[in-house]
């Protein structure tokens, strides 16, 4: 649940609504939000019970849209949270303090207590301490957090608390039902009234006991359905109400005139039954929803609940709302991380799995990123913190992962249209039904043609239909989210299953994206008295000692691998940097040159004279190793000591370890993987051939802004495209294929172009994100169809009187359990990466 400010003039608000009973429910609150002015857009989750509103700050308030939800007869949880509040002296003070705190939009009520000197705020969404103590120091008074472990989720506690009221409310049924069941089976099976009293036939003893069943039990049926009718719309309670009331009222009307009726059966049993197993049936099911989310209830659960800071040069243990940009913090081993930040002091090894999925231990020293709720390992650090609370990485990926819970995924808008018309047709199925019993199929029955009519609404199941696609959606995305896989959408999801082809950019996708050293590549007739091992240490010592005065990405890396090597690199004198050919110095006491041809044959080392045969031979030796080192992909520079050639560094960006497994399991999928960038082609054809993408699907040559270009050409050719790459230089070809995928690293996960975020970085996300939209699509349309199955089935042969109207509540109740049921086998879902 959040609140986002995404303009100046446009706010985005979560509301957790309760009382739903189907997805008429939902389709009549989204209308009703939408009917308020201000309000851009308005999409309800009946799966979550979550509304996402959009809406103009100006025009309307949080407020509002509360009373809008209340007015149609259903409730928006809230969340309470007490602040201690120091510096009143007075009840004006109080009121003063009130009157600030209820400036908060998301503030619904709010009561301050002189004498205990505490704020009891009442909200919607997300509250956080540090938004409240703003507010506070605002007014002149201060603020302090009372409450040990933060914010009191009562999101949580009031679903936990509906499950216990329908277990308590089933119970009640079942204990004032089970006489009439057993009066049910006695009539099916009349050898049993031998053992069973005859009182059980009593009907005024029925009524006794179906009364508070109907009334007590199943008045939540009646309360929504008269919010439905007075809405003008129906839905699963009014198909409830209606079957069960004609069976009470019926047998109401029989117990008291019954000789005027010239009727003795009562069918008390059959309201009260289908009431006690429909609230069953939803007891079952909000325990099966409770499990689709666990995912997101995981993800929140990672947070750490205190941070240890740096204050004044002592360090202080402060709840986690508390830190801010900038503070210094300590972290011991086996602790939680509190926050996003950059190592300052000290080195460890940090488990990120929880967040990127990757599942090593990542090595940390200073000057690397670290990401909250991720768990230390072995070392004490310091790190300054970079971002907090909603910013940082983990409250990004639990936004993500909400709104993409929030977002219907165009599937659901079929069944939607269907929930939209059910309840109504269904009415006039079962009206049809008494009619035509009553008239044309069993003359003058009564009885037959009612019960066949009860049959007809109870069995009918709206839920089963609206459930389908969200709690699959909602099973998906979370599973992905604990893989460091983020779906922003159930749009993205759902179009990722028919990606017929990927294509990939090279840099920093399939490769590393910063050049390393590969090749150190000393002539023969270089240092001949030294041993083999000693001329490369000695060969790269002297390169890389002159390329450390040089800011070129591809000195830098030869300088790096040097000092990976534990070489120690003297210093460099007369340093000079040759602009688009190399450098020069002096290097206890040698002048090495380091650099392309143009920068070699300007000293005239490349073209000796006819006398030199050794120069000669050396020319042609390094030619031929340039050559080759270049053929395969990489940067090759020549190097050349005292004025004679010494040798070949070479410098790539490397592919990484899983590209080449993760392309050949993409082909596996079915998919035509494609790789674009702007390198040339020789290049570009080498880390083609690496990992294993056919020439004819190398893209090579392709600047940044052209990328998109080459994207909608392979889509004019009837091609769903996935694009992969870095969400920066990739933009808009992201932006453009059907699902853009973006690898994020580490803490950059809001990648606003892209519809898949990889937070982990590997290329083995893409394989995973499209196998889970294949698993999740699969779940869908399995859900679809025994919901459907089910409805199309099920009303004809209730109508056609196969059906007892206890067996059709019976089926209607253990409907949607199924559906949710199904969702949740996703959670076993298997990732490959």
């Amino acid at each position: 649940m959040a609140i986002d400010t995404e303009t100046s003039s446009r706010q985005r608000v979560i509301l957790d609504i309760a009382g739903m009973s189907c997805a008429s429910c939902a389709g009549r609150i989204e209308e009703a939000l939408r009917s308020v002015p201000g309000v851009s857009s308005a999409n309800v989750n009946f799966a979550l019970e979550k509304a996402a509103v959009e809406f103009d700050p100006a025009a309307i308030q949080i407020a509002d849209l509360v009373k809008a939800v209340e007015e149609t007869g259903y409730q928006v949880r809230t969340r309470t949270r007490k602040v201690g509040i120091g510096g009143m002296t007075c009840a004006s003070c109080a009121a003063h303090v009130e009157r600030a705190l209820a400036e908060l939009p998301q503030v619904q009520k709010v009561s301050v207590n002189l004498a205990t000197e505490r704020a009891t705020i009442e909200y919607v969404g997300e509250l956080a301490f540090s938004e409240i103590k703003r507010v506070v120091e605002d007014a002149g008074y201060r603020a302090y957090d009372v409450e040990e472990q933060g914010t009191v989720d009562r999101e949580k506690a009031a679903r936990e608390a509906e499950i216990r009221s329908m277990w308590r409310r089933f119970l009640a049924g079942a204990i004032f039902s089970f006489p009439l069941a057993v009066f049910m089976f006695a009539e099916l099976f009349p050898a049993l009234w031998g053992i069973l009293p005859d009182i059980l036939r009593n009907p005024w003893l029925q009524l006794v006991l179906a009364t508070p069943v109907q009334f007590g039990v199943g008045l939540h049926f009646y309360i929504d359905a008269y919010h439905a009718l007075k809405a003008r719309a129906a839905n699963m309670s009014v198909l409830v109400a209606l079957g069960t009331s004609a069976a009470y009222f019926y047998s109401l009307a029989v117990t008291v005139w019954g000789e005027r009726f010239g009727a003795h059966h009562v069918y008390f049993e059959t309201a009260a039954i289908i009431i006690t197993l429909v609230i069953l049936g939803k007891y079952l099911e909000a325990k099966a929803k409770g499990r689709t989310s666990e995912a997101i209830r995981k993800l929140m659960g990672l947070q750490a609940k205190t941070a240890r800071v740096i204050r004044d040069g002592r360090e202080v243990e402060i709840p986690v709302d508390e830190v801010e940009v900038g503070d210094i913090l300590v972290v011991r081993p086996g602790e939680k991380i509190p926050v996003d930040g950059v190592v300052t002091e000290g080195t460890s090894a940090v488990d990120e799995s929880m967040v990127t999925g990757e599942s090593l231990p990542v090595d940390k020293k200073p000057g690397d990123l670290v990401i909250g709720a991720t768990i230390n390992g072995y070392g004490t650090f310091r790190f300054q913190a970079t971002r907090v609370g909603k910013d940082t990485a983990l409250a990004q990926i639990i936004r993500i992962v909400e709104e993409a819970q929030g977002r219907k995924a165009p599937i659901q808008r079929y069944a939607d249209r269907v929930s939209a018309v059910f309840v109504p047709i269904v009415v006039a199925v079962a009206t049809l039904t008494f009619v035509a019993w009553y008239l044309l199929i069993d003359r003058g029955d009564f009885v037959r043609a009612l019960l066949n009519m009860i049959a007809v609404l109870v069995i009918a199941c709206p839920c089963a239909l609206g459930l389908a696609t969200p709690t699959s959606i909602m099973v998906g995305t979370g599973k992905g989210a604990e893989r460091g896989i983020l779906i922003k959408s159930g749009e993205a999801l759902e179009t990722a299953h028919r990606l017929k082809a990927v294509v990939l950019d090279k840099t920093g996708t399939i490769t590393r994206g910063k050049p390393s050293l590969t090749d150190v590549v000393p002539l023969s007739t270089w240092a001949k008295d030294l041993l083999e091992e000693q001329v490369r240490q000695e060969f790269l010592c002297l390169a890389a000692a002159v390329e450390k005065g040089s800011e070129h990405p591809l000195g830098q890396a030869i300088v790096a691998g040097a000092v990976e090597m534990g070489l120690t690199l003297p210093g460099v004198e007369e340093f000079e940097a040759v602009p688009g050919q190399g450098v020069r110095g002096r290097v206890a006491g040698h002048e090495v040159l380091v650099g392309n041809r143009r920068l070699l044959q300007e000293w005239g080392l490349l073209l000796p004279g006819a006398e030199d045969r050794e120069g000669a031979r050396a020319a042609t030796e390094i030619e031929t190793i340039a050559t080759r080192l270049e053929n395969a992909g990489k940067t090759a520079m020549l190097v050349a000591i005292d004025g004679r050639l010494a040798g070949v560094i070479a410098v790539a960006d490397t592919v990484k370890p899983e590209s080449a497994e993760a392309v050949r399991r993409l082909e596996q999928l079915g998919i035509t993987v494609y790789m674009i960038t702007g390198d040339n082609r020789r290049t570009a054809a080498a880390v083609a051939r690496e990992v294993g993408i056919k020439p004819e699907h190398v893209l090579a040559e392709v600047l940044p802004q052209d990328k998109a270009a080459r994207v909608r050409e392979l889509q004019k050719q009837g091609l769903v495209v996935g694009m992969v790459g870095d969400g920066i230089n990739d933009a808009p070809a992201l932006a453009t294929a059907d699902v853009g995928f973006a690898i994020g690293t580490g803490t950059d996960v809001a990648i606003e172009s892209a519809d898949v975020t990889l937070v982990g970085g590997s290329l083995m996300g893409v394989v995973d994100s499209i196998r889970l939209s294949r698993a999740t699509m699969r779940n869908i349309y399995q859900n679809l169809f025994w919901a459907l199955i089910y409805n199309t089935l099920g009303i004809p042969v209730a109508a056609a009187g196969f059906l007892a109207p206890v067996v059709a509540g019976a089926a209607m109740a253990f409907s949607s359990v199924s559906v949710v049921t199904n969702a949740s086998r996703l959670r076993r879902f298997r990732f490959e990466g």
